[in-house]
């Protein structure tokens, strides 16, 4: 069985399943560990809490190129209401919570 490497280790979960489908459509195959885990927050030391994705050693540098296209910085946005500027990732405004229309750019 070839050796595997951790590619990601973090405490998001979401990110992490993004990733994780991300790699899995190009091909790459990914383990998910620590999962079951993040339910322990709070009452587990800050260290357990990690999500970690493995991959073969030798997908390595096909995921690693494949992560790094979705570190490109997005465009904030706009709110029509209250004129405030939103991460891109925001889909409702952090000040009026307004939904996030096309017209935000």
């Amino acid at each position: 069985m070839e050796e595997r490497k951790i590619l990601v280790a973090g405490g998001n979960l979401l990110q992490a399943h993004t990733w994780k489908g991300m790699l899995e459509a190009c091909g790459i195959t990914v383990e998910l560990r620590g999962e079951a885990l993040m339910g322990g927050v709070g009452e587990l030391p800050v260290d357990m809490q990690t999500v970690e994705l493995w991959i073969p050693e030798s997908q390595q540098e096909q995921a690693q190129s494949q992560l790094a296209t979705l570190n490109a910085d997005l465009p904030q946005w706009q709110c029509l209401q209250c004129h405030e500027f939103n991460d891109a990732s925001f889909e409702l405004c952090w000040n009026c919570s307004a939904e996030r229309s096309e017209c935000h750019n």
